[in-house]
């Protein structure tokens, strides 16, 4: 049996947001990195780190919350990233591994149940 044959008369469900999300990720992603980049970037420019250790300090700080905002920021594209593949995956047409049939009973055959039963 081939699973990755597509089921008769199974067909892909129209697309949806997560294909608008899906194209606009790269760029969602480049922007929120470059932005607290050139914010640090600015504020290097701005202060006089050299010779005021208060700005120095100020700068230093400013450079981890920046690092931080772009981790952050990158861990939640990727999380929206995969719940956007998940979503296409499962809008897909269905395979023949889908359509396993489960055989469903009440009890299962042989339980104790039916022989402590038939006992009494």
């Amino acid at each position: 049996m081939n699973w990755f044959t597509v089921l008769k008369g199974s067909q892909r469900s129209a697309s949806g947001l997560e294909w608008q999300i899906w194209r606009k990720l790269p760029l969602i992603a480049l922007l929120g990195s470059v932005l607290p980049a050139l914010l640090w970037l600015g504020l290097d420019l701005w202060l006089d780190a050299a010779s005021h250790a208060k700005d120095a300090r100020f700068l230093s700080t400013a450079g981890y919350v920046a690092v931080g905002a772009v981790v952050f920021h990158l861990t939640m594209v990727l999380t929206v990233g995969i719940g956007c593949w998940v979503v296409m995956v499962m809008k897909g047409p269905g395979y023949v591994a889908d359509a396993y049939p489960v055989p469903h009973r009440d009890r299962p055959s042989g339980s104790d149940s039916e022989t402590s039963d038939s006992s009494a």
